[in-house]
């Protein structure tokens, strides 16, 4: 392999490609940061930072195989793109059981995550296969809205909102920060997925591009950015916030 294939270089004049090569590569820089990072804490934020890295690597070598697909005129394989958010995806729900466990966040709550995470993965994937000239893109992405706004509750106002509220500190800062991804940072992906499934009634959004399906990956590598590395940071912060509060003695 060579150090130009390793790097993904090729043709970066589209979004779509340049996006793919941008996500490629400040995920494996994540992954680095993150691991690295790891033998300043204790065991207690030790799991977290590396659950981030997890995600953000794994995430890295999925970008790598889409990017390499984009660059030789080749389809992004969809299937390659919801592999990636089945692995990273509860992952992130495994960070919201990580922090709240010292709050007395118990399995219970964190199998609920998953399959309410994987039911609106799913649902989205059977979306995006579905075709175009039925009204099933919209129906299964209704499905998966529901799946979504049911983790918002659990996570805002539901157990583990209580759950954060009663830890206070720094576990309650960055679990309110973790919410206001999920409720802003999620909300990117509906965005791609209407873009991406044309011929829904929503099909507006597809006509304002010429190529909806890059668009569509835009999105998506935007959205996975943004979400992905900022999960790590704000665990990573905390982490550091509660390092700094242990005093010597």
């Amino acid at each position: 392999m060579t150090l130009t294939n390793l790097l993904l270089i090729g043709d970066l004049s589209t979004p779509q490609n340049f996006t793919f090569f941008l996500g490629a590569m400040a995920m494996m820089a994540a992954s680095a940061f993150f691991f690295l990072s790891l033998p300043q804490f204790d065991n207690k934020w030790r799991t977290s930072i590396l659950v981030s890295g997890l995600i953000t690597f794994i995430a890295a070598v999925h970008y790598y195989y889409m990017k390499e697909s984009a660059l030789n005129g080749g389809e992004v394989i969809t299937e390659v793109r919801y592999i990636d958010w089945i692995l990273t995806v509860p992952l992130m729900c495994v960070e919201f059981y990580l922090i709240l466990k010292v709050a007395g966040a118990t399995k219970k709550h964190l199998n609920i995550l998953i399959f309410a995470s994987l039911v609106m993965l799913l649902t989205g994937y059977m979306g995006e296969k579905s075709g175009t000239d039925t009204n099933s893109p919209a129906a299964w992405g209704f499905v998966s809205g529901i799946a979504y706004f049911y983790i918002v509750y659990l996570i805002k106002y539901g157990a583990l909102a209580k759950l954060a509220a009663s830890a206070g500190g720094a576990v309650e800062k960055a679990h309110k920060t973790l919410t206001w991804f999920v409720i802003v940072g999620w909300a990117i992906y509906p965005l791609g997925y209407m873009i991406g499934t044309e011929g829904q009634w929503y099909s507006g959004l597809s006509g304002i591009f010429e190529n909806p399906d890059e668009a569509m990956n835009v999105v998506y590598n935007i959205g996975d950015a943004i979400n992905k590395i900022g999960f790590g940071l704000v665990v990573y912060a905390a982490a550091v916030a509660s390092k700094k509060k242990v005093k010597p003695y």
